[in-house]
């Protein structure tokens, strides 16, 4: 899935001034809108881990990749890429079905 956050989007104004950078919780908000878009609604996601590698600026197109992981409960984990750099990455994990 590809995305890109416009120079107007609401979460800019104030994160950078004079250079702003795309903030890591609008990254994530659309790992988890791939993630639901793909598999349906969702409840209790958690991200037990994030590393954000490189910021990602208004206007650019970023990539998310999604690999489905084994276990008990739905797990994937998630790289955001600007061409072939790597912007994040981490885990999502889905409360367990009961």
């Amino acid at each position: 899935m590809e995305f890109r956050i416009a120079a107007d989007h609401p979460s800019l104004p104030g994160h950078f001034p004079g250079r702003p950078v795309v903030p890591g919780v609008v990254v994530l908000d659309r790992v988890l809108d791939a993630i639901e878009a793909a598999h349906g609604p969702l409840a209790g996601l958690r991200l037990p881990q994030v590393k954000f590698a490189q910021p990602l600026l208004p206007e650019q197109t970023a990539r998310i990749e999604l690999d489905a992981l084994d276990g008990a409960a739905p797990r994937w984990r998630f790289r955001v890429l600007h061409g072939d750099a790597l912007l994040a990455s981490g885990e999502v994990v889905a409360d367990a079905p009961a």
